[in-house]
């Protein structure tokens, strides 16, 4: 289990992510994003998702998610959803959440948080680890920190183009680009900078990919590639 080293840059990437989880964030607190976590890992066995999973169109299987009571329903059929079919979330689906009573800013920094623990959780699961514990929540309340400049443009969410970042904002693009895949949670800066804090460290910080500089790394470059899209194959990711 121990057998595969892992760079100083992964471990430390996680164990920030794992922080960020525990404290505070915008719209939710500590215990409710621990909660997000351990929900994410639970709907990995729920009953209902596995039927979704196998039927033509996921809304038409009825039924109630087995989850740990910690949170809403509509937080909960949010979580479930992102964790075990997000290849087939739906603009609909989507409204469904926030009419049921979750706001848009909180759906986006639940879905941050979620794929943060399956980003740790895969890592672990394909060294033959077991997955870490969650952290303890951490007190505090959350920021609420709204962008004034994001708006909906060509994502369900509003999001925040790098024109309209101001001084209020935190430097959620560090000086790049604000592609698509950086804007997506950006209506939560902290959840676009945690994001990437963790994924650069697991596949390549944005210089690297737009500008071919060396890698430090025991593949080359079309092998991650490689790696990397049939991973999004089979996570049904077609960004």
């Amino acid at each position: 289990m121990d057998n595969y080293p892992v760079r100083d840059d992964i471990t430390a990437s996680q164990h920030r992510a794992w922080a960020r989880i525990a404290g505070p964030g915008t719209w939710w607190s500590g215990a409710e994003r621990v909660a997000i976590a351990a929900e994410a890992r639970h709907a990995a066995d729920c009953a209902l998702c596995a039927a979704r999973r196998e039927a033509l169109s996921p809304r038409a299987v009825a039924g109630e998610h087995e989850h740990l009571g910690a949170l809403s329903a509509p937080a909960v059929e949010a979580v479930h959803a992102i964790r075990t079919d997000p290849g087939r979330l739906t603009r609909d689906w989507h409204d469904s959440v926030l009419a049921d009573g979750m706001s848009v800013e909180r759906y986006v920094e639940l879905a941050g948080v979620v794929v943060t623990v399956v980003m740790v959780d895969s890592f672990h699961l394909a060294l033959g680890r077991p997955a870490p514990d969650l952290p303890k929540p951490v007190a505090g309340r959350p920021s609420e920190h709204r962008p004034a400049g994001a708006r909906v443009a060509h994502h369900w969410v509003p999001t925040l183009a790098p024109d309209d970042v101001t001084a209020a904002d935190p430097d959620l693009y560090a000086g790049g680009r604000g592609a698509n895949i950086h804007r997506a949670l950006s209506l939560v800066p902290a959840e676009v900078i945690g994001f990437f804090d963790l994924g650069e460290a697991h596949y390549l910080d944005v210089p690297k990919i737009r500008h071919g500089a060396p890698l430090e790394r025991a593949i080359d470059r079309a092998q991650i590639e490689l790696l990397a899209g049939r991973v999004s194959a089979l996570n049904q990711c077609v960004y």
